[in-house]
């Protein structure tokens, strides 16, 4: 079976006011169907920035990004928001809520941009999945953290993507609230059926993926089982 997703040989350079920054160097990694891997370094390693290239967010500089079987390394900005909405569900640290909007309007946000007409049934359900039914008419300024993240996940799976991204998704939550999170963000991985790959600094937290990467310098330094693989 292909991965779902596939990085070849891929660099990003990135431009500073002190020159060319090498962010990304080298990078080869397949990603199986359903699997949880976590990719792990100090802070500079280049975790996040493998992420955004996974993501479609960011434009490796050369090699091949592949998802889903497309190679985004050649899309303009426009069709790689295409394949983003059809095959990937993204987590933020900061939570990146619509603050004008309520958590049911959040969370259906995919789905309105998809023409869905049960857009508003379905992200009520998915709410209600990660506890927060009694939330709806909620605006995040009246959220918790952690419930902030939990609409956050809700968003991300809405439409059932291949492909879940997370980058430190408990970073702005204390240690309870962040467990709580992500025996959330796990649980809904496992029911859907998704891949999942997180970013974390946590070595605990990645020892929960069935796989971990380590970065540094812009590398993949190692890769090995986690315990729950």
């Amino acid at each position: 079976m292909s991965p779902v997703a596939s990085l070849t040989n891929v660099n990003l350079t990135l431009t500073s006011r002190a020159g060319p920054v090498e962010v990304l160097r080298d990078v080869n990694l397949d990603v199986a169907s359903g699997q949880s891997l976590a990719i792990a370094g100090p802070s500079g390693s280049g975790k996040s920035s493998l992420l955004m290239v996974l993501a479609g967010l960011e434009r490796a500089t050369s090699g091949s990004v592949r998802v889903n079987g497309t190679d985004l390394t050649g899309l303009d900005e426009d069709a790689r928001a295409r394949v983003r909405a059809a095959n990937i569900g993204i987590v933020f640290q900061a939570f990146h809520l619509v603050p004008s909007m309520t958590a049911l309007q959040n969370a259906a946000l995919p789905l309105q941009f998809a023409g869905r007409a049960d857009a508003d049934e379905i992200a009520a359900q998915l709410l209600s999945e990660v506890g927060l039914e009694a939330r709806l008419g909620h605006y995040p300024a009246e959220l918790s953290g952690g419930e902030q993240q939990r609409v956050a996940l809700a968003r991300a799976i809405a439409m059932k993507p291949r492909l879940l991204l997370a980058d430190e998704p408990t970073g702005n939550l204390d240690g309870v609230t962040g467990k709580h999170v992500i025996d959330i963000l796990f649980g809904l991985q496992k029911r859907s059926g998704a891949t999942l790959v997180l970013v974390t600094h946590d070595e605990r937290l990645a020892l929960q993926c069935q796989r971990t990467i380590h970065m540094a310098d812009g590398r993949i330094v190692s890769d090995r089982a986690g315990l729950a693989a």
